[in-house]
């Protein structure tokens, strides 16, 4: 009664295909490989785009804006 047998299996098998039938699961299989497949790529274009609006600070070439406006002054 714990484990489901063979027969409770194929009768679930059955079910899913009556529902969902012969061609329908090899499409939403494909849909879910594609959305998959996108999802990477649009977590590569992110760590891309984030690499290139990541800055380095110099701190010896740096000016802060308090100076800038006093030296012109």
């Amino acid at each position: 009664m714990g484990s489901f047998s063979i027969w409770h299996w194929l009768i679930v098998l059955v079910i899913v295909l009556l529902v969902f039938g012969r061609g329908k699961i090899p499409e939403l299989m494909g849909d879910m490989a594609k959305g998959i497949k996108s999802f990477k790529k649009g977590m590569a274009d992110d760590e891309v785009a984030d690499d290139k609006h990541t800055v380095e600070h110099r701190t010896d070439e740096t000016v802060s804006p308090s100076k800038e406006k006093t030296s012109k002054s």
